[in-house]
């Protein structure tokens, strides 16, 4: 998918072809982790579609409970789902800046072996592992 580090830097259209792919993925992941929310508050809490849309949305993006859940299976549900948010969006933040953090690293690893070669060719051996 990415790559490697004897490969040259990646063009333009491919860094921004590998980042729209990942926002996509990270699209998808979000909206089944919505559609997770709504169903449970719906169903555990017995709220009504919007409002469990709205809490959920709240939830998934770190803004906390709008509405007040009354039944057990409900603070059960919201409990696990608080965690379960907050995992998926760190995986999210992930996934969307993977290309970029991967171009800012190939880029310096593509620069400091071309210093090296301009040097004579060659390479320093830093210690600690590549």
């Amino acid at each position: 998918m990415y790559e490697t580090k004897d490969q040259p830097l990646a063009s333009r259209r491919v860094f921004y072809m590998r980042f729209l792919r990942n926002l996509w993925v990270a699209t998808e992941i979000l909206s089944v982790c919505l559609a997770l929310g709504i169903l449970g508050y719906h169903y555990t809490a017995n709220i009504p579609w919007i409002d469990s849309l709205h809490n959920a949305s709240m939830i998934l993006s770190g803004m906390g409970p709008v509405v007040e859940i009354k039944t057990t299976g409900g603070k059960i549900f919201s409990s696990f789902y608080a965690l379960f948010s907050g995992v998926a969006f760190i995986t999210n933040i992930g996934i969307i800046l993977a290309p970029a953090a991967h171009r800012l690293f190939h880029r310096l690893h593509v620069e400091t072996e071309d210093d090296d070669k301009d040097n004579g060719g060659n390479k320093k051996k830093k210690s600690g592992n590549r």
